[in-house]
């Protein structure tokens, strides 16, 4: 037992427990006991019991499980707070509820008002993407601007077009697709790059709703055993985070990330006031090579086997990712870059190990977002280059009841292949994509373990050979999930000294079957030592 254990004083203790601690020299516990903000003795019932005086708060988990707090690896924060609020189009299933829903959403805002978000999915009406006529005439006062579940194709109505000086002879835009009808006129579908031209006509939202959406994400994910997010944003994303920090509102720590392309920026405020703290930490910077598979805009080597012309786009070229990557790392930046396509993915492998040759040994912990179609050639290179991939199970489940159409059966094989990463030797970060996906680490973990697509057609899984364990999952929730933060020495396990952020589940994942794993649910999460969800 260390000094901290010795002789703090126990606030809080939890016991009658199945405590998963990640920690190697004890992985089992029955109780857990917290001293302020951190954890102070991990063991029995009996011991923890002994040490906890009246003053403390006493939990009885009832057989439930207790596992570090999850890290989300990656989210997009700010706009799944403003998601919970906005028009919801992920389960509609036709062309027609899919009207009906923003018809009805329309008549709940003021005129003027932008409609955004929405996370559409066309697959669930067999694939016809859909255009602005489908809703003008429901939509006449509010410019409408909503977003395919993958965020790289958007839909605008009229009075958005309207709104942005879109008309038919707008340009083409490189590394992204303005969809045109027969005439040549928008249809109002705009993918990657081309989504520039529309969004920079949507006026910044106030202060005080942006911090509304963010309260509203932190108490969404705290409900889902949530404590810690790697956040794919902005620098306006960052203010926010910021303004909540300085004024004590956070309870869900944030890893902020900001585009590559502004690696001089983050390089100068790193310079000028650090990298953060415990809360709120900067020097991560996400880029971008491709879009994605469902929008047909992810780079592959291939062609699409539903598209044989298509084989998709870089959205920045490997020059730029080169120049970015290279000065970034050479200020002590951490480099994280979404990655979908194999032949996106090569591309930034190659970058990557072309600069660590270059700029030389240092922990630097490259981060490929997404890895979602990896060349089988590709694969061993995340262990040997030491590359985090960084995936979210969810997709796996979700895009596996179509992605064999776009890219054939045996592309497929290498697309969510978290097994062959793991024996590859490479650190497996899960996150969900959030607002792309939902941020419910159960859920993912569900989704790791069985592979059973949403549609339930693959109960046996859908290329079950890369399941991964129940605790290699819960893994890649927590410990490895802090390390592609560098936060793995406060965070990820529970043991006496470490931050006490913890998630209480109300069942032992170990004794149910796995294809019950989505249906637990989180009874209580402690953030820095104090409940911020449950009773």
């Amino acid at each position: 037992m260390n000094l901290f254990a010795q002789s703090a004083v126990i606030t809080l203790a939890i016991v009658n427990a199945r405590v998963w601690t990640g920690d190697a020299t004890r992985p089992w516990a029955d109780a857990i006991a917290v001293a302020g903000n951190r954890i102070a003795l991990v063991g029995s019932s009996a011991e923890v019991r002994k040490r906890t005086p009246p003053s403390a708060r006493l939990v009885d988990a009832q057989g439930g499980m207790v596992v570090p707090g999850f890290t989300d690896a990656h989210v997009h924060f700010i706009d799944g707070g403003f998601a919970l609020a906005s028009v919801q189009l992920r389960d509609a299933k036709t062309k027609e509820e899919f009207i009906r829903r923003i018809a009805a959403f329309a008549k709940t805002v003021p005129p003027g008002a932008w409609i955004t978000n929405g996370d559409w999915d066309h697959e669930n009406w067999g694939g016809e993407l859909p255009t602005r006529s489908w809703i003008d005439s429901v939509t006449p006062n509010n410019p409408v601007w909503i977003n395919r579940l993958d965020g790289h194709m958007n839909l605008a109505n009229a009075a958005a077009l309207h709104a942005a000086g879109v008309t038919r002879s707008v340009a083409d835009v490189g590394g992204g697709t303005i969809v045109r009808d027969a005439g040549g006129e928008p249809t109002g579908v705009f993918k990657d790059n081309a989504q520039r031209i529309v969004e920079r006509a949507i006026p910044d939202a106030p202060p005080a709703v942006s911090d509304r959406a963010l309260d509203a994400a932190m108490h969404y994910v705290a409900a889902q055993g949530v404590t810690s997010v790697h956040n794919m944003g902005s620098w306006a994303d960052l203010a926010v985070f910021e303004r909540a920090h300085h004024a004590n509102r956070l309870i869900t720590r944030i890893y902020a990330a900001v585009p590559l392309s502004s690696w001089k920026q983050l390089a100068d405020t790193v310079k000028a006031r650090g990298f953060g703290d415990d809360w709120l930490r900067i020097g991560a910077l996400k880029g971008f090579v491709d879009g994605s598979i469902g929008s047909h805009t992810a780079a592959m080597l291939r062609p699409f086997a539903d598209s044989p012309k298509d084989s998709g786009f870089f959205v920045n070229t490997p020059e730029h990712l080169y120049e970015w990557t290279s000065n970034a790392d050479k200020n002590g930046l951490h480099v994280i870059v979404h990655a979908i396509g194999d032949r996106a993915i090569r591309t930034q492998l190659d970058i990557f190990e072309r600069v660590e040759k270059e700029n030389g040994p240092r922990d630097r912990r490259f981060r490929i977002e997404h890895a979602q179609h990896i060349a089988p050639a590709d694969m061993a290179r995340f262990g040997t280059l030491g590359v985090i991939a960084s995936v979210q199970p969810y997709h796996a489940i979700d895009d596996g009841r179509w992605v064999e159409k776009v890219i054939g059966h045996e592309r497929s094989k290498g697309t969510y292949a978290f097994r062959s990463l793991l024996d590859a030797k490479a650190t497996l970060a899960f996150g969900s994509d959030w607002f792309v996906a939902p941020p419910i680490p159960l859920t993912g973990i569900y989704a790791a373990v069985t592979r059973r697509t949403l549609d339930d057609k693959n109960p046996g899984g859908w290329f079950p050979e890369q399941k991964v364990t129940l605790d290699e999952a819960l893994r890649a929730y927590t410990a490895a999930g802090s390390y592609a933060g560098y936060a793995e020495k406060d965070r990820g396990v529970l043991k006496a000294g470490m931050l006490a952020d913890i998630a209480v589940i109300d069942r032992d994942l170990t004794k149910v079957a796995p294809e019950t794993i989505r249906d637990a649910k989180i009874t209580m999460t402690i953030v820095d030592g104090r409940v911020v969800f449950g009773k």
